[in-house]
């Protein structure tokens, strides 16, 4: 490893990875400050129509091309596979325009390295860290997402959707993912904490006037991720997103009920409207609580088949 380690047999190898799309303006400079902290540079051509590729390579960097874009989780997908291809001990991922601090990577190696963490996030949100300029739809839209995605994981990450990552050999072999979008962010963590992989936050600084960007990007992106988070969260706390919003439901059904018994008189009629919205709120509610009970179960069984799975009992 650079930085004051001069590598020898024993030293590991450290890789810095980056997705790539149209980013010729930046890429030369992300990647020559890269390589002043690690040993090699991986550039994924997520389908560029510009010189991006060529001028990676003639910056240091390996060059993995994908024909078409397939998006941030695919390109991230193509880095693993050649960082284990590789042998490498610890991979940092890092974005191609500019954004993050190539200064920061040994920040986010050192846990890594020193053999205390598997999983380490570049953080805007703990102390020390932040952002030039960081707009306030975009700063809403990450606590947002990141607080669902807490939820659903029972852990504490500040951002969640930081791309500024390090993982270890260990983190490597045992990571999974399928999605191939900006969602990806979060079913990374979800697996990391499924797995019970060691993660950690260190501060970080993002720029937020890199020449490429756009808003209506990061909004849809937004969108996209939340719905991700949303789903997931009623995938592990069924109970939360269903049992208790049943419950709520067999409750308002049944209060309906009583007060149409209490109050029911010759006029029967005029209560058929009210006694068949109390049934049908009522076995909704219970419809949902039992939905939610048996997807609780089914999660407790499929999390112990993977902790068979990978030995992690």
């Amino acid at each position: 490893m650079k930085d004051g380690c001069s590598r020898n047999g024993l030293e590991p190898l450290i890789v810095a990875g980056m997705p790539m799309y149209n980013e010729e303006e930046t890429i030369g400079t992300v990647v020559t400050m890269a390589l002043k902290h690690v040993d090699a540079v991986i550039c994924v051509d997520d389908g560029s129509s510009d010189s991006s590729a060529r001028i990676a390579e003639s910056c240091g960097a390996i060059v993995v091309r994908h024909r078409i874009n397939r998006g941030y989780g695919g390109a991230l997908k193509s880095l693993f596979s050649k960082a284990k291809e590789m042998s490498a001990d610890a991979l940092v991922v890092l974005d191609s325009d500019g954004q993050h601090e190539a200064s920061d990577i040994p920040k986010l190696l050192k846990p890594i390295i020193d053999g205390k963490e598997d999983f380490v996030i570049g953080s805007r949100f703990i102390d020390g860290g932040g952002g030039t300029d960081m707009p306030a739809y975009r700063r809403l839209g990450i606590k947002v997402i990141t607080a669902a995605s807490n939820m659903s994981r029972d852990i504490s990450i500040k951002d969640t959707q930081s791309g500024f990552r390090a993982f270890s050999k260990r983190a490597l072999e045992l990571l999974r993912f399928d999605s191939e979008g900006m969602e990806l962010s979060l079913e990374m963590l979800e697996d990391a904490h499924e797995k019970q992989l060691k993660i950690s936050e260190v501060p970080t600084m993002v720029r937020y006037d890199v020449p490429k960007g756009s808003n209506f990007t990061a909004v849809s992106h937004g969108f996209t991720v939340l719905s991700w988070a949303l789903i997931s969260l009623s995938h592990k706390k069924p109970i939360f997103v269903l049992g208790i919003p049943g419950l709520g439901l067999f409750a308002a059904g049944a209060a309906m009920g009583l007060n149409l018994a209490q109050n029911v008189t010759g006029q029967i009629d005029s209560y058929i409207g009210p006694g068949l919205s109390a049934v049908w709120i009522g076995v909704l509610g219970l419809a949902l609580m039992a939905t939610g009970l048996v997807l609780q179960s089914a999660r407790g069984f499929l999390r112990h088949l993977i902790i068979r799975e990978f030995g992690l009992d």
